[in-house]
């Protein structure tokens, strides 16, 4: 993974996130009304992680942007509580343990601002992730928390920090 740094969201980055997200959502058909696939900020990431507390992270492998997560207080949560949101890498990232690194740094950021939990909404879809967040140690919720306003997503997640 020589090649690969992790660094904070510019405001260049933005076009090159958005096709990423997009394009994963495609890929896994997962590309429905509900999702951030339709959502707005998705286009304005860096602009959405401007807020206190917000932290998106971008990574790099051999100098192309490859892909990114976050953390943001989402309205509706407990003030301890932030979502995991975004985490999405292009298909040649995959398979490589960025994923994983990109989690890591996230979970670091989320306990070093002071939350407890950390809370993410998925969709079935999206397999291949769901064991990734399985092995960080996030267990399943009955129901959305907050109001992120992703009604396709309908598995929900929770980590205590």
């Amino acid at each position: 993974m020589k090649s690969i740094s992790i660094r904070k969201i510019e405001p260049t980055d933005n076009v090159a996130l958005a096709k990423i997200i997009r394009d994963a959502l495609t890929e896994f058909k997962a590309n429905k009304p509900g999702t951030v696939y339709f959502d707005d900020s998705t286009d304005h990431l860096y602009e959405l992680f401007q807020q206190e507390k917000g932290i998106y992270n971008v990574a790099i492998d051999n100098d192309q942007i490859v892909g990114g997560g976050g953390i943001v207080h989402t309205t509706g949560l407990a003030m301890d509580t932030c979502e995991l949101v975004k985490l999405y890498l292009s298909p040649s990232a995959r398979g490589k343990g960025i994923g994983r690194a990109l989690m890591q740094k996230c979970l670091e950021e989320a306990k070093n601002a002071g939350y407890k939990k950390v809370y993410l909404e998925t969709m079935p879809e999206l397999i291949s992730a769901i064991p990734l967040y399985e092995q960080f140690g996030f267990t399943y919720l009955t129901g959305a928390l907050g109001n992120s306003g992703h009604s396709g997503c309908d598995i929900w997640m929770i980590k205590l920090l």
